[in-house]
């Protein structure tokens, strides 16, 4: 784990306890089970939605890109606002902001796995 990653135990600290688990050579963040941050190259990137992007972009803050097989891809997550790392009471508020994301973007994904496997299972639907 790095010194990074490791710190921002502390960072959160009034948010509530974090793990993190290693992750294409970057760190999920997790709270409550739920990934709600990444760190890539000892950058804090925070989950985001339709409901919290801009808040983000206002902020001209930029969302977590990588390349793979020559294209250039784009992740539901921004970098963390600096005052952070000074200031955990903002931190707290960001970390919220973020796992409110994650916690929406999981239930919008069970709903549609449980929509897939409903219509699977009504007749004429089998292959």
């Amino acid at each position: 784990m790095s010194e990074f990653v490791d710190y921002l135990h502390e960072v959160f600290e009034h948010f509530g306890p974090i793990r993190s688990r290693k992750m294409f050579g970057g760190h999920g963040i997790y709270h409550n089970d739920i990934m709600f941050g990444l760190v890539a190259d000892d950058e804090l990137y925070l989950k985001t939605d339709t409901q919290n992007v801009a808040l983000f972009e206002e902020r001209k803050l930029t969302p977590f890109e990588f390349v793979a097989k020559g294209k250039t891809s784009i992740m539901s997550y921004y970098s963390a606002p600096e005052e952070i790392y000074d200031d955990f009471e903002q931190a707290r508020y960001w970390a919220e902001i973020a796992f409110q994301a994650a916690l929406r973007t999981n239930a919008e994904k069970q709903q549609l796995s449980a929509r897939k496997k409903a219509k699977s299972k009504l007749p004429g639907s089998e292959k």
